[in-house]
């Protein structure tokens, strides 16, 4: 997906949302599928969903394998590495 293409399908889940045709959390879950795609396209890389210590539970970063998804999970929180564990977001 282009970034052209992103920005449509967004503003696509935007107007729905504004005509009353679909309620906040579909047009939350549209718009980061969306950007989650346009992301690991453009990258080529794929998002990885931290876990662990407070602080890092949750984040989703892109990277090119599990231990470099835990060492930028880690690097953004300043927590320590040892202490993060990922999962491939599908």
């Amino acid at each position: 997906m282009d970034r052209i293409s992103a920005l449509r399908n967004v503003e696509d889940a935007l107007s729905e949302f504004e005509a009353g045709e679909s309620d906040l959390a579909s047009m939350e879950r549209r718009v980061r599928g969306v950007l989650r795609t346009y992301a690991t396209e453009f990258a080529e890389q794929d998002a990885y969903r931290a876990s662990g210590a407070e602080g890092v539970d949750g984040v989703v970063v892109l990277a090119s394998s599990p231990s470099e998804a835990r060492e930028r999970a880690a690097d953004l929180t300043g927590v320590d590495r040892g202490s993060v564990s990922v999962d491939r977001v599908e």
